[in-house]
C-alpha cells in the first residue's frame, strides 16, 4: 500500500461525496476523469454509462444538499494496485436510494481522478 498518497485519496473520495450531494459540476470535472465509465448488472443486463451521460444526470438532478438532506456517505475500504493507482469502496445515499460504489481511481496531475466506476443500488433509505 502506499501510504504516503493516502490522504491525497482520502480528499478526493470527499471531493466525489460533496460532487454528487451538492450535483456541482465544477467538483464533478476535477473527479471523474474524461475517459471515465460507469457500469452497474441487474438481473443479468449490463448498463454502461459513458462520463458525458452521468454529467448530464448530475446537472439535471435536484441536489440533496438543495433538499435538505445531510451527507450520508463512507469511505468503507481503499486498495492500492501500485503508488499511482488505487481502488476504493464506498457507501453513499443520493435522496431515497443508498448505493454502494467500487471507484477507481488513476493518480493524474497531481490528483486521483475516477478512472472507472461499478455502482450497484443496494437498498431503499427510510424517509
Amino acid at each position: 500500500m502506499s501510504i504516503e498518497k493516502m490522504p491525497v485519496l482520502v480528499e478526493a473520495v470527499n471531493l466525489y461525496f460533496q460532487a454528487l450531494h451538492e450535483c456541482d459540476l465544477e467538483k464533478f470535472d476535477q473527479v471523474f476523469h474524461s475517459s471515465c465509465s460507469l457500469f452497474d448488472t441487474d438481473d443479468g443486463k449490463l448498463t454502461v454509462v459513458p462520463i458525458a451521460d452521468y454529467r448530464r444526470v448530475i446537472a439535471e438532478r435536484v441536489s440533496p444538499m438543495s433538499k435538505g438532506q445531510p451527507r450520508d456517505d463512507a469511505l468503507i475500504s481503499a486498495d492500492f494496485l501500485s503508488a499511482d493507482t488505487s481502488v476504493t469502496k464506498v457507501r453513499l445515499r443520493i435522496h431515497d436510494k443508498v448505493f454502494i460504489d467500487h471507484l477507481n481511481w488513476a493518480y493524474v496531475d497531481g490528483s486521483f481522478m475516477i478512472v472507472a466506476k461499478l455502482w450497484h443500488d443496494i437498498s431503499t433509505a427510510p424517509a
